[in-house]
């Protein structure tokens, strides 16, 4: 080989391109740069969005949201008595009151507890300390029966004196008065159709108009 073909040899490899090792498809190159770049951060919006759900749903319940939904509900009321077993026999013997619990010491009743005739309604019946005073001002027993004239002559013909007897008072309902063996004031009285009446005061007028004959006793 002369020495113009080997100039003429290499001057055709310095002028060819050279090749690029491992070549690889575009197509290929754009499938990983989708695949590597992830997905599109979410708005500031949507993000807190996301992350007040969590934290509720990582809140625990706590007894102030359960206590909310918890209703008050009247147990009884508490009668201290000089003797227990004197307010027992009035309550039950004259009034009809049912005894479901008798607490006694030293055979004695101390506290007893007593249903009403009709209805769950319940009264407490409580020995009072010795010397202590038994204030009855202040606090009154309302108990209702429809039959109320009947009952209260039956009382009267037992010995019950009353302090008022059933009378139709100015807000449109029927009452009597009467006290029971420490002096707490107790009302047996009958609502009757006035029970609901927004203007009872105008019930009680209509009620006056009412001559004393005709009027239900």
């Amino acid at each position: 080989m002369t020495v113009d073909t080997i100039a003429a040899v290499f001057d055709c490899e310095l002028t060819m391109p050279k090749a690029r090792s491992n070549p690889k498809p575009r197509a290929a190159r754009r499938s990983k740069s989708k695949f590597t770049r992830g997905p599109k951060p979410p708005s500031r919006a949507a993000a807190g969005a996301k992350k007040s759900a969590a934290g509720k749903a990582r809140t625990p319940r706590t007894g102030v949201g359960k206590a909310a939904a918890v209703k008050l509900d009247f147990n009884h009321a508490m009668i201290y008595a000089r003797d227990v077993g004197r307010s027992i026999e009035f309550y039950r013997g004259r009034l009809g009151f049912k005894l479901i619990e008798d607490f006694r010491y030293e055979g004695k009743p101390v506290y007893a507890r007593l249903q009403a005739p009709a209805g769950v309604g319940t009264i407490a019946l409580h020995q009072a300390a010795p010397g202590a005073p038994i204030p009855s001002e202040g606090v009154r027993l309302y108990f209702e029966i429809e039959t109320l004239d009947d009952f209260c002559q039956k009382l009267q013909r037992a010995g019950i004196y009353f302090t008022q007897p059933p009378r139709m008072m100015p807000w449109g309902w029927r009452h009597a008065y009467l006290d029971d063996p420490d002096s707490h004031e107790i009302s047996l009285y009958w609502a009757g159709p006035n029970r609901m009446k927004k203007t009872v005061m105008q019930a009680a007028r209509e009620a006056s108009k009412v001559p004393k004959a005709a009027r239900p006793r």
